[in-house]
Parts: C-alpha cells; structure tokens; sequence
C-alpha cells in the first residue's frame, strides 16, 4: 500500500446517486486496507441542485477535505457539474465524465445558455485523461435511469486493480435486493464503457 493520500471528487445534481456512488467507493477501498474519509455537500440537492463528495483514501487520512487543485481523479454524472469543478483537477488528473446535460433553472428559464462542447474542453485540457461516457444511455439500457451513477462507478473500477467481485458485493450492500441485478448490469456495462 503506498504512502500516498488519492483524491476523488464527485459531482452531480440532486437525485444521480451521488452521495451513494462515494458510499459504495468508501465500502470497496476500506475492505481493501486503506483508510477512507468522505465529506458530502449537499446544496438544494432535492431541487436538482449542486451535490458534491470529497472521497480520500490512503494508508492514513487525516481529513475529509480535498484541497483546490489537488484532485486525483474527478467523476462527474453531469458536464456542467464537471465544469464547475475542472480547476480542482490536478494537471495530471484523471476526469470521467458523463455525457449528460441537466439543465439548471436559469437555463431553462432563457436568462442563460448551456455551455457548449463541455466535454471537448476537458479532452483538450486533460489529453488522453479525461473520459467520457454515456452513463445515461448505459443506464437506461439497464432499465433504470437513475442507474447513471453504477454505470459510472464501473467505468470509474477500470482505473484500479480491484477484484470484480470486491466491487459487486459492495455494490449490492448498499442497494435493496429488488434492484440487485440490474445495478449488477449497469456496473458491469460502465466496466465496457471505457
């Protein structure tokens, strides 16, 4: 196990599973040996709002909090909510993206407009580390939207050497039995999707 404290900063709005995505990493990097700390910010999650988690793993971590500019890897369920955080990213960092856009209530109302080409932004800034995905397709292949978020945690267990099934008996830990083989789906389609 090395010395080394790694960054994970997830980004979404309310209701793409963000908070249980960093629950589930928590579950799989703590059976594996590190230490793990997590903070959440909520925003006016319930309303579609901001909801951000700062999720840091190590052989000790003193605190929850991820450092401005000091991000390891950023996984985001929607462009914007990337965006919002680019300049946390390391340059050597590694950016997951999903190829989504949900529409904040300025945009909808007409007194903005969506950014255009958010994910070409991140591929030019980060080269061959930024990675996007269409977890919201993926998902609804599945059979459940709101899936995005497994769909991008298996995307996301690419990055590292961990045992499938490490990943998957995590997974289903946090999720009723009813749903069991259909998040077990997503996890395994996101694993593809990268």
């Amino acid at each position: 196990m090395e010395e080394k404290v790694t960054n994970v900063l997830l980004s979404g709005v309310g209701g793409q599973g963000t908070i249980l995505a960093s629950d589930i990493l928590c579950s799989v990097f703590h059976e594996i040996g590190y230490d793990v700390k997590k903070s959440e910010v909520h925003g006016m999650a319930q309303r579609g709002g901001d909801v951000t988690t700062h999720f840091r793993f190590g052989k000790k971590v003193y605190s929850p909090l991820i450092k401005y500019g000091d991000v390891d890897f950023l996984i985001s369920f929607e462009l914007l909510e990337g965006l919002r955080y680019i300049n946390w990213v390391k340059k050597e960092g590694k950016v997951l993206l999903n190829d989504q856009e949900v529409y904040p209530p300025a945009v909808n109302l007409g007194k903005m407009k969506y950014p255009e080409e958010v994910a070409k932004t991140f591929k030019k800034l980060f080269k061959g580390n930024a990675f996007v995905i269409k977890a919201l397709d993926i998902a609804v292949k599945c059979g459940d939207a709101r899936a995005i978020n497994i769909v991008t945690l298996g995307a996301f267990s690419k990055f590292f050497d961990i045992k499938d099934e490490i990943w998957e008996r995590n997974l289903l830990q946090h999720l009723p039995e009813k749903v069991h083989q259909l998040n077990l789906n997503a996890f395994r389609e996101g694993k593809m999707a990268i």
